[in-house]
């Protein structure tokens, strides 16, 4: 699995190329910790959090490190807060409105067939492991539906289709669609580690950034996601035994591409080009 490269013990992070007058930017001031020199080494002195959400992280500009330190805006920083609430709320079959949300994303899938229950023999269809789905969400909790919900209503066509498995040649033992949903939203949960304190890592920093663009963020990255995944699995010529490997494979592809120096946006991903 790709692990983005950081200073040990350090939470020093380096991220490409931004303008400083970036409007998701409250304020930007030199570090104190700085070096005067810069160079292509990623370091710095000690870094220290100087107030609330502040930290000392390395911009790259023109081929060149400058350290700097960068104060999340209120936006930002409720951006965040909300973001890791959803991260935090278990799905609850009790709960009226995870009930609702539940029916929508039948709805959203089969808008043609009557859902017969919230406990049924149809949820199989859909690549849920039995007849109540509701047991899935434990590795991920209800942003996974959240997560099935948002990519079915905004790219319903690429849903339909890694749904039904249309594209590419299948295997003869095929990954569970939904299922492997909830997977992807916690594959994607550990790679941001956005409930860590401070900054470890290049990629958390970066999508941060993104985040503070674009409130669904997550969501879309959530779809692309997906998408690099049934292709890492067609080229794999893949079986649903190798399905974690496969899911390794995928994180390394989004990293690989969240740190591209003209990525600004999940949609600038190249690979976000797959959804339709």
């Amino acid at each position: 699995m790709m692990s983005p490269g950081r200073n040990q013990g350090s939470s020093c992070v380096a991220i490409r190329t931004l303008s400083p007058s970036s409007s998701s930017v409250a304020s930007v001031s030199r570090c104190p910790h700085a070096s005067a020199s810069s160079s292509d080494d990623v370091t710095c002195g000690t870094p220290t959090w100087i107030g609330r959400g502040l930290t000392c992280v390395c911009f790259k500009r023109k081929g060149t490190y400058e350290r700097i330190c960068i104060n999340l805006t209120p936006n930002q920083e409720e951006r965040l807060r909300r973001l890791r609430h959803r991260m935090k709320v278990y799905f609850d079959a009790s709960r009226p409105d995870h009930q609702e949300a539940l029916r929508a994303l039948w709805s959203a899938t089969y808008p043609d067939q009557e859902l017969h229950g919230l406990i049924s023999e149809q949820w199989k269809e859909m690549g849920w492991q039995g007849r109540d789905p509701s047991t899935d969400f434990r590795g991920a909790g209800f942003i996974s539906l959240e997560n099935l919900l948002f990519f079915a209503k905004t790219f319903s066509t690429s849903f339909q289709l890694l749904l039904k498995k249309q594209r590419g040649k299948r295997a003869a033992w095929e990954y569970p669609f939904a299922v492997a949903g909830v997977n992807i939203t916690f594959m994607i949960m550990q790679m941001l580690d956005l409930d860590a304190t401070k900054p470890r890592t290049f990629v958390r920093a970066v999508f941060l950034q993104m985040l503070s663009e674009n409130e669904w963020a997550f969501d879309l990255l959530y779809c692309v996601a997906f998408v690099v995944m049934d292709k890492q699995w067609l080229d794999r010529n893949a079986t649903y035994m190798e399905f974690n490997e496969v899911l390794k494979s995928t994180r390394a592809k989004l990293e690989k591409e969240l740190l591209m120096d003209d990525v600004l946006r999940i949609e600038d991903m190249p690979s976000y080009g797959l959804l339709c």
